[in-house]
């Protein structure tokens, strides 16, 4: 289910984000090396370096980090470059994420959040993602401001367009003064309406101006969280009630695949009626493996591995036949997520359990010995269930016929 890399065409000091983005010999994911389930204790450079061997030998080649105020974005960066120093032939890119935020973001400070205002913080995230970029030159290749920092649902946290727009044009400038490199990608990594594919209410000025001043569009898209929010295209139409299981949940996941190709032309589309033509790559996408909320038996019905694993299939052979980049979310499970609740969805996204077995999207690829020699946390590469698709598939549960429409 997984694509290898064919030869590459440019040596490695030539490439620029320009040739690794919309690349189908350069896969991309989203990366958090947490183990445990809080971020006050930081995955080490030395596991953080298994990890990318790990991703490496799946194919990975563009990793995408969060923030910049704790030491695992360094920590990355210090990995990568060790690697590329001890084999010449090791080659892995980041998009390098600052976060931003807004003042009294979740309930720091003095008061509730205010989304007019920004965090006084901002400064030093996006100074500290410059000092990585000029540091390691060879392996940032973006610089993405803030994640999902203006949807409107992330009500801890979320700015307006402004902030975002302000600090974007203030790394182009950087650029354009020779502080940067000047091939150095800028964009923000938002959710498909922050991008004006969704409500109307977010097709302000401000917005207009960040399409024109970003280098390409990072856009999220998320089919499984709307089985739950907008649950339509998940249910079992009058039509399909007399297949099997099986029948009715591969209908579904080929719909899931629509929903996501829908919400990225609807950014394409607002783009271009604003007269801008820039690439757009999927900045998040992926699917839980398990839950016990709104996704799991008793809710949508929409987690297990077997249907993560025909998301990732689905999703990558859209997104590599048509060029575009997908920083599929996530590569490893991390349970600091949802700390209070192990069974949260937000703990199952990764491909790879926290102890290092390859869920079904992959099981292939242990199959072709890929990651033979490889190891996480001392533990050598092996399959979910052992391997037993029968008793995988014992978990697999099809979409509900009835009406599952819910409200937040």
């Amino acid at each position: 289910m997984m694509f290898g890399c064919n030869e590459i065409p440019k040596t490695e000091k030539q490439l620029s984000a320009a040739d690794i983005l919309g690349n189908p010999n350069y896969l991309a994911i989203s990366y958090g090396g947490y183990r445990q389930n809080t971020r006050e204790i930081q995955p080490t450079v030395e596991q953080i370096k298994e990890d990318m061997k790990i991703l490496s030998a799946m194919g990975i080649k563009i990793l995408r980090t969060y923030n910049v105020h704790f030491a695992h974005a360094s920590n990355v960066l210090k990995a990568i470059s060790q690697l590329k120093k001890e084999d010449s032939s090791f080659e892995m890119y980041v998009m390098l994420g600052a976060w931003i935020d807004c003042k009294n973001a979740f309930y720091r400070g003095h008061g509730e959040p205010d989304h007019n205002q920004e965090s006084e913080r901002n400064t030093v995230e996006i100074a500290t993602a410059v000092s990585l970029a000029k540091q390691y030159p060879d392996i940032v290749k973006i610089i993405a401001v803030g994640n999902e920092a203006m949807v409107h649902w992330a009500t801890s946290y979320f700015v307006q367009p402004s902030v975002i727009l302000k600090w974007v044009n203030h790394l182009q400038e950087l650029k354009s003064q020779g502080e940067l490199p000047k091939d150095l990608w800028i964009t923000s990594s938002d959710d498909f309406a922050s991008w004006g594919g969704g409500d109307p209410s977010y097709h302000k000025k401000d917005l207009v101006n960040l399409i024109n001043a970003v280098d390409f569009i990072s856009m999220h898209t998320y089919p499984m969280h709307n089985t739950h929010y907008n649950p339509e295209f998940w249910m079992v139409p009058v039509n399909e009630k007399e297949l099997s299981d099986l029948e009715k949940t591969e209908a579904a996941m080929q719909r899931s695949l629509l929903f996501a190709q829908k919400q990225y032309d609807s950014v394409v589309n607002y783009m271009k009626s604003l007269g801008v033509n820039k690439p757009v790559h999927i900045g998040e996408t992926g699917w839980a493996t398990f839950s016990n909320e709104h996704y799991g038996k008793n809710g949508s019905r929409a987690t297990d591995e077997y249907k993560s694993g025909r998301y990732y299939e689905l999703i990558r052979q859209w997104t590599n036949k048509n060029s575009i980049s997908c920083f599929y979310f996530e590569a490893f499970d991390e349970n600091w997520k949802d700390a209070k609740n192990p069974s949260g969805s937000e703990n199952h996204f990764g491909l790879f359990t926290i102890d290092g077995k390859a869920k079904y999207a992959l099981w292939n690829l242990v199959d072709s010995g890929v990651f033979k020699g490889l190891t996480r946390n001392g533990s050598t590469i092996s399959k979910t269930y052992n391997g037993n698709k029968e008793a995988l598939m014992l978990d697999v549960l099809a979409p509900k016929e009835e009406d599952l429409i819910m409200h937040k």
